[in-house]
């Protein structure tokens, strides 16, 4: 693969309506941290895994272009990939009670995951990947194919 410029970090930025409780959403339910924080805009990164990171931002402020400050609505799913995903739904579901928007279930295209809802109409699922069923097992490539 050809690459012109060298990425130096890659993360996702959400327009959010309140930034204080998309932060507090993610800080408190998915271990990440702060790293700069402004009433406008707030960055964070996970302490334990620093290359995984995410923004938020008033969707009214200034740095959008006119005509895009509108606020996410839905339409954006983050996929969480953990060790056991099973303890995370009685973590996120059970105990901190979190909107369960699809629950806990085991698929065929190999992940087993449920799906909560977060601030601004966003979606987090929650995956622990596993093997592929025999239908699906030869479409990944090898390098990426899951546990298994």
């Amino acid at each position: 693969m050809h690459m012109e410029t060298r990425l130096d970090s890659f993360y996702p930025v959400i327009c959010t309506q309140d930034v204080a409780a998309a932060r507090e959403f993610y800080t408190r339910h998915f271990g990440f941290a702060v790293t700069f924080e402004a009433d406008w805009y707030v960055s964070l990164r996970r302490p334990d895994a620093p290359h995984y990171e995410l923004a938020l931002l008033d969707h009214s402020h200034p740095t959008l272009p006119e005509g895009h400050r509108t606020p996410t609505r839905g339409g954006l799913l983050l996929n969480f990939e953990v060790a056991d995903v099973d303890a995370e739904h009685r973590r996120l579901v059970h105990t901190a009670g979190l909107p369960e928007l699809l629950p806990l279930r085991t698929e065929d295209f190999g992940q087993r995951h449920f799906i909560v809802g977060a601030p601004d109409g966003v979606l987090v699922d929650v995956i622990t990947n596993i093997p592929p069923g025999a239908e699906y097992a030869d479409l990944y490539r090898e390098e990426s194919a899951p546990p298994g």
